[in-house]
């Protein structure tokens, strides 16, 4: 039985996204975002899937049909090469059950299905152990630990966690 459906980011999902702006949220990635940047990375994600270079989504439980995260993919160049990143989160009540890692496999198939980028790269808190495990369960390999920037102009300590999008494609 799936666990979740994703459905690409609409104008709907502003409030899905103020739920996700909190402290506890955003702990591992520089802390809440003002009104300004969330309306801001609303429309950036609105109007992201029309663009060809990823998309947004919501992440809706099954069967319950409720909105509890988000996941995407976009491109961004990382040592030299374009690949996808990916992100994801998932509501403090929706966590613990496995819906992270289906949303981001889900997320990883639309993203092979691009034919695209050879590689997908995800970028956790070294300190997030549960962004971290969520890698490791969708078959992501760990490179190790690198500075990153997010938010723009914040170094972190992440690791870099690398899943190969051409892996048992015909």
């Amino acid at each position: 039985m799936d666990l979740v459906r994703i459905e690409p980011w609409q104008e709907r999902d502003l409030g899905l996204l103020r739920r996700i702006n909190t402290p506890e949220m955003k702990r591992h990635l520089g802390g809440p975002e003002s009104e300004e940047k969330v309306l801001a990375r609303h429309r950036k994600y609105v109007d992201f899937g029309g663009t060809g270079a990823g998309c947004m989504f919501r992440v809706v439980g099954l069967p319950e049909g409720e909105a509890v995260g988000s996941v995407g993919y976009w491109e961004r160049v990382w040592r030299g090469a374009t690949v996808y990143e990916l992100g994801w989160s998932i509501l403090p009540a929706y966590q613990g059950r496995g819906l992270a890692t289906a949303a981001l496999v889900a997320a990883v198939a639309q993203a092979r299905a691009r034919r695209r980028h050879r590689h997908a790269h995800a970028f956790p808190s070294v300190d997030n152990a549960a962004s971290n495990a969520v890698c490791r369960k969708a078959g992501f390999t760990l490179l190790g630990e690198t500075d990153f920037e997010f938010p723009p102009g914040r170094l972190m300590r992440s690791n870099d966690w690398r899943l190969d999008l051409t892996a048992g494609v015909g």
